[in-house]
């Protein structure tokens, strides 16, 4: 398809095309194997424009254009290979309510009831524990329900039983010393998600949900000078703690944030609640057959909401969205993982059957289009076009309050069992990926005449 250039000639290489008849007799000849109808066909492919010929750049762009999506299309379906299970060195002595990961400093954070905080390395070795608290965590039986990071401002916000949020700083002189204090909450903050605009940080929400059925969320505008207004007799202490009142937030008194709230649940505890930006909406669960699943959706003002919900035959335990796909996925206490297109509140456009017991937790993988499902058996599945269980030794106690957590960066999954935090690895698949040579490569040399690249390494010499 292209004629040899002379070695002392500067010209370029000369272009040569060929028709159908002439490729395929061609091809045929060369390469030695194959039918002048198979190479009839791959010319049709190749010739989209129906020009009647092609050339050596079309016809190499439509072969690596096969080979990437063939790469893609196996990446999807491929099964992960797990480690064996393994349990983290015991540090909690109540159940675990929230697992994250801090991206800015490689770090996890585990949170108990009873507020102990622990720090895990990314190579999930134990590096300190905090006690968390609140003045009114002197009371008896008062605990941490959620924990949630604000990564585009270097905190963490904390809610507890007594109807407060905390937040602390986490580039504070002191150990996470608590910056803001929001009180007067009308019912207790059971779950909590923040997001923030990865174009502009100043955009942020932190959502959360009560046991009174409320699912409120605080809009940020100016995030990343402040999350509240000071006021003008507040201490000048940059490391005093600031006391905000719920109600100051809903008269409009902070000029750097607003409110978004509805109560569509009704007075059901509403188990999670997230914001998604893809659909500009605020996706909030209870464990009710009514209005199980509520989407929140911001109207242009961006200070009011439209609502639309599923309901669904004895509720659900938890949720997850997928943008790409456009699925919500539910967890259903009658057994069920049901998918449901957000838009379409009829029924789910897929039911997914196998569990035989309650399925507590759902979790895309996202870059492999899979979804995790985690029962109260203790059966995990992974689904996929091909469906796989995965068999893990699981704790054998029957009353247990399990969290779950997949870390899709670094391919691990987190499930907790009360106070145990048990992890599952994905193996590494580095031994899959193509080698070109045996020995480490030593030298790459490109010829921009032939467009070739050259590899040598200790043993081998080859051309690409």
């Amino acid at each position: 398809l292209t004629s040899t250039p002379n070695k002392r000639s500067p010209e370029p290489r000369k272009i040569i095309c060929m028709s159908r008849e002439d490729f395929t007799q061609k091809m045929t000849e060369i390469v030695g194997w194959g039918t002048k109808e198979e190479y009839g066909e791959l010319f049709d492919k190749v010739d989209v424009a129906q020009d009647g010929f092609i050339n050596w750049d079309k016809l190499t762009s439509f072969i690596l254009l096969e080979l990437y999506e063939q790469d893609e299309r196996a990446k999807a379906t491929v099964v992960p290979q797990w480690k064996d299970l393994e349990f983290l060195p015991l540090k909690h002595k109540d159940n675990i309510q929230k697992v994250i990961f801090l991206k800015s400093s490689s770090h996890y954070l585990t949170i108990s009831k009873e507020g102990l905080l622990a720090i895990w390395g990314e190579n999930l070795k134990l590096q300190e524990t905090f006690p968390i608290t609140s003045d009114a965590t002197k009371l008896k039986h008062l605990w941490v329900t959620s924990l949630v990071s604000l990564e585009n401002v270097n905190k963490i916000a904390v809610a507890f039983t007594s109807k407060e949020i905390c937040f602390y700083d986490l580039l504070s002189k002191e150990e996470f010393a608590c910056q803001y204090k929001l009180q007067g909450l009308k019912g207790t903050p059971i779950c909590m998600d923040y997001w923030y605009d990865p174009l502009d940080a100043n955009e942020s929400i932190l959502s959360f949900g009560d046991i009174t059925g409320k699912v409120q969320a605080i809009a940020f505008t100016a995030a990343l000078i402040s999350l509240f207004e000071r006021p003008a007799s507040a201490c000048e202490d940059g490391e005093a703690t600031m006391t905000i009142n719920w109600a100051e937030l809903l008269s409009g008194c902070h000029k750097c944030c607003h409110i978004l709230e509805h109560k569509l649940h009704q007075g059901d505890w509403v188990r999670q609640v997230t914001y998604n930006a893809s659909l500009d909406a605020i996706i909030s669960s209870t464990t009710s057959n009514t209005n199980s699943v509520v989407l929140a959706w911001r109207e242009k003002s961006k200070t009011h909401l439209n609502m639309t919900s599923f309901n669904i035959a004895q509720g659900i335990h938890a949720f997850d969205y997928h943008s790409r796909l456009n699925l919500i996925a539910t967890a259903g206490i009658n057994n069920k993982v049901c998918l449901w297109n957000p838009y379409v509140v009829s029924k789910p456009v897929g039911v997914l059957w196998g569990h035989s017991a309650s399925v507590i937790a759902v979790q895309f993988f996202v870059e492999r289009k899979q979804l995790f499902s985690f029962s109260k058996d203790k059966v995990l599945r992974l689904w996929d076009i091909q469906q796989q269980l995965i068999a893990c030794s699981l704790p054998e106690s029957q009353d247990f309050r399990c969290l779950f957590h997949f870390d899709e960066a670094h391919g691990r999954l987190f499930i907790s069992f009360n106070n145990r935090l048990a992890l599952l690895a994905i193996k590494s698949d580095a031994s899959k990926r193509v080698k070109s040579h045996e020995k480490a490569v030593t030298c790459v040399l490109y010829n921009s005449i032939l467009k070739q690249v050259m590899i040598g390494s200790f043993t081998s010499f080859g051309l690409r």
